[in-house]
């Protein structure tokens, strides 16, 4: 297998940050095309379901083609089949096939998302695989923040065509890049695979520090992803700063999830499954705290934290997905996981609105950080009990406190 090369990482994390930007870019750039040719929600609804079921539906097959194939080439083909099908929706004006076509830019996405996950462990130089994720978490988060902002940009000078064509553009990219990377994960032979029937879902669950972790990030999304929701009304009735506010909030919380997966690269071993949890516990107090004393520096305090909570756990997450999935099962795991997560995004988006209505933007948003504390802390309880987890200090989990290296336990 070739050895990895000090470009690979950059080049990965620059292709992850054009892919999340691209993203963005296309979602809000057809979500306000649809709006303007249909005038209705519903139509707009079914564009954002288009987004997410792909993700639940193919993660059996996704997973197994990450796992089946070379990861380079997967992310590469994949990426191109995007530029593809981006470029054929920026000259497509009618709703049934922009979501066929939004449809099919999905699900090339939910192939390459296992594959840029398997590849990070052969481009972690020296051990370093904290280090390679949080740096990858941050790209990824920098693309999100800069996605809206340049959606809006590309709309207001050139239309939806020009914003999707600048999307194509970035998978272009993106296969440059992949062009360029040296390391290679090469597929187990078939007679070397471990559990090779088994699916992502059984994988996750049959590991005893994974269960918990899994169980709570995903429980977590019911209240964190309501949130979304919530974050409008809030931002808008009860703070009453407009649009211009929520977006100040949005992008704290972006800018939170930023330094937050940096943040994550110090962290290491033992210590990983405890600190994603506690960081989960982090994203929750910010929600609760916003809502504690209504102006918005405390607001944007609040999303800085929560989102630095977000970033933390999120490169933790995948940190432990690495360390504790056989590299032959990395696809079939990540794919599960995602495809776990946007179940619950889809949920969480209908109890958003149920919750705000029902109780008023202020409660809810407190519901919405209780959520993630409760599973944060509760899946620490269940750590410690096992004897798989291990408390540490604020001092840990800021990194002061560095390990050697990744250690693998526990397969």
């Amino acid at each position: 297998m070739p050895a990895p090369h000090r470009r690979d990482l950059p080049l990965l994390a620059g292709a992850v940050c054009l892919s999340s930007l691209g993203d963005l870019l296309a979602i809000v750039a057809l979500a306000l095309h649809v709006h303007a040719i249909t005038g209705s929600a519903l139509a707009v609804s079914a564009l954002f379901a288009t987004t997410m079921l792909p993700a639940v539906a193919l993660a059996p097959l996704a997973g197994r083609l990450a796992d089946r194939v070379e990861s380079v080439r997967l992310l590469a083909l994949s990426s191109a089949l995007q530029a593809v099908v981006a470029l054929g929706l920026a000259f497509t004006t009618s709703l049934a096939p922009l979501l066929v076509l939004a449809l099919l830019l999905a699900a090339a996405a939910t192939v390459s998302a296992p594959a840029e996950f398997a590849l990070v462990p052969a481009i972690a130089r020296d051990g370093r695989l904290a280090a390679a994720n949080g740096t990858v978490e941050a790209a990824r988060s920098a693309g999100f923040a800069l996605g809206p902002v340049l959606a809006a940009v590309a709309v207001g000078v050139g239309g939806t065509r020009l914003a999707l064509l600048a999307d194509a553009a970035s998978f272009l990219a993106i296969v440059a890049a992949a062009g360029l990377i040296r390391a290679r994960r090469l597929p187990v032979p078939r007679k070397h695979r471990s559990a090779a029937g088994r699916g992502g879902t059984r994988i996750l669950l049959a590991d005893p520090v994974l269960r918990p972790v899994v169980l709570a990030a995903v429980g977590a999304l019911l209240f964190v992803s309501a949130a979304m929701t919530i974050e409008v009304v809030f931002a808008t009735d009860v703070l009453k700063v407009g649009e211009s506010g929520y977006a100040v909030l949005v992008a704290s919380w972006m800018v939170g999830m930023t330094i937050g997966s940096v943040g994550a690269r110090r962290v290491a071993g033992p210590l990983v499954a405890a600190a994603a949890m506690i960081a989960l516990a982090v994203q929750g107090a910010g929600f609760v705290l916003q809502a504690a004393w209504v102006v918005l520096p405390v607001a944007v305090a609040g999303m800085v934290i929560g989102g630095m909570g977000h970033g933390v756990k999120n490169a933790l997450v995948r940190t432990l997905l690495h360390d504790r999935v056989p590299a032959d099962r990395h696809g079939r795991a990540f794919a599960a996981f995602n495809a776990a997560r946007n179940t619950a995004e889809l949920v969480a988006l209908t109890t958003g609105a149920v919750l705000v209505t029902v109780a008023g933007a202020r409660p809810a948003l407190v519901v919405a950080g209780l959520g993630p504390l409760v599973f944060g802390l509760g899946a620490l309880a269940v750590l410690r009990r096992r004897g798989t987890g291990r408390m540490i200090g604020l001092a840990g989990l800021l990194g002061r406190r560095r390990v050697a290296a990744v250690q693998s336990t526990g397969r």
